[in-house]
This record gives C-alpha cells, sequence and structure tokens, in this order.
C-alpha cells in the first residue's frame, strides 16, 4: 500500500486523503492511520477553522459536563446493525461533538465507510455513496490520553497523522488491536495517538462482514468496498 500523508490544511476546500500509514513499532508491521477530511476557512490569525465551533481551541481541552451513565447508539447500516456504548465519561468533549453536531443532526444518514482493510481497521463518517466529502464543523480536542486503547471491536475517531486535535466526523472501528494508534506522548503529533470513544456491545460480527468485503482503489481512496456500506442511521438508544 502506498503511503499517504496529509502536509497542511487546504483553506476554503475539503482535502480528502484516504488513509496514511504509521508504523506500529512491533514486528516491523504497519498500521493504517486513519486520516479525515476537513472543511475550512482562514481567520485574520491564520488558523483554520470550521463553520460552526465546538471549542474555542484546538489545542486547549475544553470543560464538558458529563452525565452520570454513558450514552448507547445503534448504528443501523446496510451490511447490519451495530450497538455500540460512548464512553463519555472518558471523552466527553468528543462524544459531545459526535453527538450534538452529527448524530442528532443526522448527519451520518446515507454515507459510507470509504476505508476497509480487514487487517486494521473500517472507516466511516465523511463521505456520500459517490465519494463527495460532506462539510465538516470544528475540529475537537484530541482526548486520546483517557486509558482507552484502540482494541479490537473499539469505536475511534479519525484525525490528520500530522495535527493531533483535528478530528471532526470521522470515525473507524478496530477491527484488530492497533497499539501504533495509542497515545504515547504529546511531545508530538504523531505519538499523540488516536482517540477511542466506544465500544461495540453487539455486532462485531458486522464489523467482520463490513472489513471481508472486496474493495478497490478509487481516486485518493485506496480501499473502498466494491459494493458500497452505507449507514442508514444512527440512533440513540439510552
Amino acid at each position: 500500500m502506498v503511503a499517504k500523508s496529509l502536509a497542511g490544511f487546504a483553506l476554503t476546500a475539503v482535502v480528502c486523503l484516504g488513509f496514511a500509514l504509521l508504523a506500529s513499532g512491533c514486528g516491523g508491521s504497519k498500521t493504517p492511520a486513519p486520516a479525515a477530511s476537513i472543511e475550512t476557512t482562514p481567520t485574520s490569525h491564520g488558523t483554520p477553522v470550521a463553520d460552526s465551533i465546538v471549542s474555542d481551541s484546538f489545542a486547549t481541552k475544553p470543560v464538558v459536563k458529563k452525565p452520570a451513565v454513558d450514552p448507547i447508539l445503534l448504528i443501523n447500516t446496510s451490511a447490519g446493525s451495530v450497538k455500540v456504548q460512548l464512553f463519555q465519561q472518558k471523552a466527553p468533549q468528543t462524544v459531545d461533538n459526535f453527538l450534538r453536531n452529527y448524530v442528532n443532526r443526522g448527519y451520518y444518514e446515507q454515507t459510507i465507510f470509504h476505508h476497509v482493510d480487514k487487517n486494521s481497521m473500517i472507516a466511516a463518517g465523511g463521505f456520500t455513496p459517490d465519494l463527495q466529502a460532506k462539510p465538516n464543523r470544528a475540529a475537537v480536542y484530541n482526548e486520546a490520553a483517557n486509558g482507552l486503547k484502540n482494541t479490537r471491536g473499539t469505536l475511534a475517531m479519525a484525525r490528520d497523522p500530522a495535527i493531533a486535535h483535528s478530528a471532526t466526523s470521522q470515525f473507524f472501528f478496530n477491527i484488530v488491536d492497533n497499539t501504533g494508534l495509542d497515545f504515547v506522548s504529546d511531545a508530538s503529533d504523531a505519538e499523540y495517538g488516536y482517540c477511542v470513544f466506544g465500544q461495540v456491545l453487539e455486532g462485531l460480527d458486522v464489523l467482520d462482514k463490513i472489513a471481508a468485503q472486496p474493495v478497490t482503489a478509487q481516486g485518493d481512496f485506496p480501499s473502498v468496498p466494491t459494493e458500497a456500506v452505507v449507514i442508514q442511521n444512527i440512533q440513540q438508544v439510552q
């Protein structure tokens, strides 16, 4: 697979990458690092922002009220349904963004799994069946240092590999243990890791079914299912 990375944001445009490669550091294998598409506009000081601000700064951790009970969602896809518990206690900013800015607005309806790798992960949350990017809201603070690991069956946020605090709408399910995506330190963007914010309760077999789909390269997308796997809707059931 050809390694892909993002040098930076393209202002006033959607930057679509597919997936970059990130070395796992174990046994010479590599784990694809999820990359997100981000719609931005320039500000007077040159910092890219999106059409709606969730946090005042990508680099400043905001305060979000934590609920007594972690939410549970049902993700209904053309391949079956997956029940997921979100870790709002551990990743309050991430879950708040996911629910308030995307799930509750119906954003994910008729979006697809645009990257599928049976040996790593499956990713969704930003593209229509014809691979057109949907507009994002503001990037959120990366809560990868919450102690949660990118183990099989977990749900995590995709981001620009070169910018720690750049996740917007795109997410991925870990099909295997992806230790190379875990938080290491805040010394660099590369070591910051990818924020885990949920866990599959039911439907891991559905994810494995999606991961086993035949794939093809389409433009900047290296591994798209030949038959689109569509998210029909996401419902909060708790």
